[in-house]
């Protein structure tokens, strides 16, 4: 393998650190309701940071594959939106420091990406790594939103965990990552949001917040959460008034409350997503709820401020 520190440059001074966290959220790979890049964008709007490290988009990303955006003015080309993977140094509100890696899912060279970020762990010494990013879920809005947690360390699992048995899905570099750390002795953990699977499409920062308090609740860091409330809040007074207003909507609602509320309260309690023919389809909702919020207005939209 090439050397992994080839992939990346260190941009200024690393600073001595106290055991921070590494939080990740990568783009590419599954993320319902956009929870994990919502999280992500309220964090560095809302907080000091810097470019601590930056990876080599040009080593790791198939820009065929997912073309970055170009801006084009009356006769020329006059901005290109560079894909940017890079661990950025933050604070959270009482001053803390923790670290954020942001950015593309690298599409090749996965295993000498991992090498090179768990060779920044351990000079950062990063005493925890957390993922994270939203599944889709044949749960309602009107219910708690759900959060699965998944270790290296059993004793780093602090929530109950709705899987039974194995599961095969297509992996992913942070996953990958995950893997090769709890080989190596190193702690990581992800937080995984359940979104109802008829808002997958749409921004829902309900689970943006889920995955923000979990960290919180794992690490300790004090992370700014109002102006995710607020928007998270608006969007379900949103959603409910397309609810109320849609006779079909509501039947399918309630269905899924009717399958959740079974399931909550069962001592049997397999998957969520294991009874199909009892699952309302997303195709029944998922048009309307897009429609609906598609013509939202920006006044409506999620507030990426602090």
């Amino acid at each position: 393998m090439l050397d992994p520190k080839s992939l990346y440059e260190v941009v200024g001074d690393v600073p001595t650190l106290d055991a921070p966290v590494l939080v990740i959220s990568l783009d590419g790979f599954m993320d319902a309701g956009s929870a994990g890049k919502g999280l992500v964008d309220h964090l560095l709007s809302s907080l000091d940071h810097r470019v601590l490290a930056r990876f080599d988009a040009d080593l790791l990303v198939d820009y065929r594959a997912r073309r970055p955006e170009m801006l084009f003015v009356e006769d020329h080309f006059e901005r290109y939106a560079a894909p940017e993977l890079a661990i950025r140094l933050a604070h959270d509100t009482a001053g803390t420091p923790f670290l954020l890696l942001t950015g593309p899912e690298p599409d090749v060279q996965w295993e000498r990406f991992v090498a090179a970020v768990t060779g920044l762990i351990r000079q950062l010494g990063v005493r925890l790594v957390i993922s994270v990013h939203g599944i889709p879920m044949a749960v309602p809005h009107t219910r708690p939103l759900g959060v699965t947690a998944h270790a290296t360390r059993p004793e780093l699992v602090t929530l109950v965990n709705p899987w039974r048995g194995e599961i095969r899905f297509p992996s992913s570099a942070t996953a990958l990552l995950e893997l090769r750390l709890g080989e190596a002795g190193l702690d990581a953990m992800g937080f995984v949001a359940h979104v109802p699977h008829y808002l997958a499409e749409s921004d829902y920062p309900d689970a943006s917040l889920a995955l923000l308090r979990s960290i919180s609740a794992a690490t300790g860091l004090e992370l700014p959460s109002d102006a995710l409330s607020e928007a998270a809040g608006r969007i379900r007074t949103l959603v409910q008034e397309q609810v109320d207003q849609s006779e079909e909507v509501g039947r399918v609602v309630r269905a899924l409350e009717t399958q959740f509320d079974a399931y909550v309260g069962g001592t049997n309690r397999g998957s969520l997503l294991a009874d199909r023919a009892a699952m309302p389809s997303a195709d029944e909702i998922g048009a309307e709820f897009e429609r609906f919020l598609a013509d939202l207005g920006d006044d409506d939209r999620p507030d990426d401020g602090g």
